[in-house]
């Protein structure tokens, strides 16, 4: 079982130790670490890029307990140094925290949120029905987030019997196995870019500043 540093610490680079090299069909090879820095794709995220000692990241995904980093050179067994990727690691995390925003938000407005999306350029977050069927105003939707960025509310992280929660302040935590900014005021502008009704849901696009 690979120990999943990103769960509770914001750290882009530290020691691990290679536990196996294993070759991959497509003739890349398969990294499992003791531990790892890096986010696998999953949960709406992609994966976090960087490098294994020299070698580069191209992808990381989870096998079972294990967090597998995907590289084109065998690497030896040991201890190695993990570099991640901070820039991209920075905007995966706010795109994440912006998507919590507007599920929390629509939540206000009464819808419940079922699905979400963060990736670049693709952001969304799909609701069904609550206690209210009808659209709320973009303008709403961004005022109630505003609010919530304005009192640069901190993250917070919780384990409930093996579920991971991350929250902003004393606002509600939803289980999520992602990376998020450390306090909301790091989310910069949030724009939502559509909002539309399909088969009864609620569709929200959403794009940040750089």
């Amino acid at each position: 079982m690979t120990e999943r540093l990103y769960y509770t610490r914001d750290a882009t680079q530290g020691q691990a130790n290679i536990i196996s090299c294993l070759a991959e069909p497509d003739g890349r090879y398969a990294i499992t670490l003791d531990r790892t820095l890096f986010h696998p794709q999953g949960g709406g995220q992609p994966s976090d890029g960087g490098w294994i000692g020299d070698a580069a990241v191209q992808s990381v995904i989870s096998r079972g307990d294990d967090v597998v980093h995907i590289v084109e050179q065998a690497l030896p067994l040991g201890e190695t140094l993990l570099r991640v990727d901070a820039a991209a690691r920075q905007h995966h995390a706010r795109l994440h925290s912006a998507g919590h925003l507007i599920g929390m938000a629509g939540e206000e407005c009464g819808w419940r949120p079922v699905k979400a999306h963060h990736w670049p350029g693709e952001g969304r977050i799909t609701f069904a029905p609550g206690e209210s069927t009808v659209l709320p105003e973009v303008e709403v939707l961004l005022a109630i987030i505003s609010a919530w960025q304005g009192e640069s509310l901190p993250r917070r992280i919780t384990f409930d019997g093996g579920l991971r929660l991350v929250g902003f302040g004393e606002l509600p935590a939803y289980p999520c196995g992602g990376t998020h900014v450390a306090q909301l005021s790091e989310v910069g502008d949030v724009t939502i870019t559509q909002l539309k009704l399909k088969k009864g849901q609620m569709i929200v696009h959403y794009s940040l500043q750089p």
